[in-house]
């Protein structure tokens, strides 16, 4: 197995500081884990609650879902 995370899993708030699209708003717009292997589970809140996996990791999912760098990662266990 490959092992991108040493010390195991971290959790993370995906926050969002400008609503590019107008949709989720501002603040903590999503919940995840990085697992040691580097894949992500996101799960997004809200009316219709989804959960995805990102096996390329933060790097992807930022590249999808950061909007330039209004989205970032907030790190819990920093």
């Amino acid at each position: 197995m490959k092992v991108a995370n040493k010390s195991g899993p971290r959790c993370f708030q995906l926050v969002r500081h400008v609503d590019v699209s107008g949709i989720s708003g501002t603040g903590v717009v999503a919940e995840g884990v990085e697992w040691s292997d580097g894949t992500v589970a996101l799960h997004w809140g809200g009316r219709y609650p989804t959960t995805t996996v990102w096996p390329d990791g933060v790097h992807a999912l930022l590249t999808v879902h950061g909007h330039n760098g209004a989205t970032t990662i907030r790190w819990l266990d920093e």
